[in-house]
């Protein structure tokens, strides 16, 4: 584990008729942008921010109703709609761009991939949610959070626990090794998670966007995430990890058929978030990566 650095600078900004809070750092250089996962944040990509600031300006947002993003004027927390939002931060600035994404910012990394793949260079997936089925305990418990009625109401109690308690929940769950979490991390999700206490759309915003992915699950067609995958044409770089309780490892096999032009990394002794548990290592793969597509759009035809 690297030393932790603060966390990035960030402003609300407004794009395409949103506002959007979003953190930005680096030393010039391609333009990266990172979705994070649901129920985080734009912090979750610091130190990763920081693994790459050197050759590569890194910005992450916070989708809509997270972190320090007000909630959608129309309550919408759909796919489609973090989609749209993350698209307008990228026509904010030079695009295309390397396009990052963890869990539901996978998700919707896909989404936005397959429908503008003219804002997207490389396409980089860190324990994609992408649809799977196949019973795993983790995810079905957050399901059982939309049941009318009982649902909600029993993920409010769970939400009505001390902050401390919900902040070891979350390291045991995404974790492999919670205790290698440096303490400042550790003090910045008890400030982040006392922050969600104050804020009066936060289990809206978490409920509602775990809906929209189940309906993702649920789709069939043309626009389902896998159809979607398979037709994309930019490099994408696969990271999955062994210890995963939200994404089946397994599933890394299907991904690497089904996404065209694809490079996969299976990370040992890694949970969820890679690349808030083991920055650098993911950093190992991406800088190659991306460079090699930078000089690849440089090089002469």
């Amino acid at each position: 584990m690297i030393d932790p650095i603060d966390p990035w600078p960030g402003e609300l900004r407004a794009v395409g008729g949103r506002r959007l809070h979003v953190r930005a750092g680096g030393n010039g250089g391609s333009r990266v942008v990172y979705l994070h996962g649901l129920g985080g944040s734009s912090t979750d990509w610091t130190d990763l921010m920081g693994a790459l600031a050197d050759g590569h300006h890194g910005e992450a947002p916070d989708l809509p109703g997270f972190g320090l993003s007000p909630p959608p004027d129309d309550g919408d927390y759909s796919v489609d709609a973090h989609a749209a939002a993350a698209a307008e931060v990228i026509r904010s600035g030079a695009h295309p761009v390397h396009l990052v994404g963890n869990s539901l910012g996978g998700s919707v990394a896909v989404r936005l991939a397959a429908e503008h793949p003219e804002l997207v260079r490389t396409l980089t997936l860190i324990s994609p949610a992408m649809p799977d089925l196949r019973p795993r305990l983790v995810p079905y418990q957050m399901a059982g959070a939309l049941f009318p009625v009982i649902g909600p109401a029993v993920y409010t109690r769970i939400q009505s626990r001390p902050a401390e308690v919900r902040v070891q929940d979350m390291l045991d769950a995404t974790y492999y090794d919670p205790a290698s979490v440096p303490a400042q991390r550790v003090m910045e999700a008890l400030e982040a998670e006392r922050e969600r206490e104050r804020c009066g759309h936060a289990v809206e915003s978490v409920l509602e966007s775990l809906r929209g992915l189940v309906a993702e699950y649920l789709r069939r067609g043309p626009r389902s995430l896998w159809r979607q995958a398979a037709g994309l044409r930019m490099p994408s770089l696969l990271v999955y990890a062994v210890a995963d309780r939200f994404i089946d490892p397994r599933i890394a096999r299907r991904a690497a058929r089904v996404f065209p032009r694809n490079r996969l990394v299976l990370m040992n002794e890694t949970g969820h978030v890679a690349m808030m548990e083991r920055p650098e290592a993911v950093a190992r793969e991406l800088r190659p990566f991306l460079s090699g597509a930078d000089a690849a759009r440089t090089r002469p035809a």
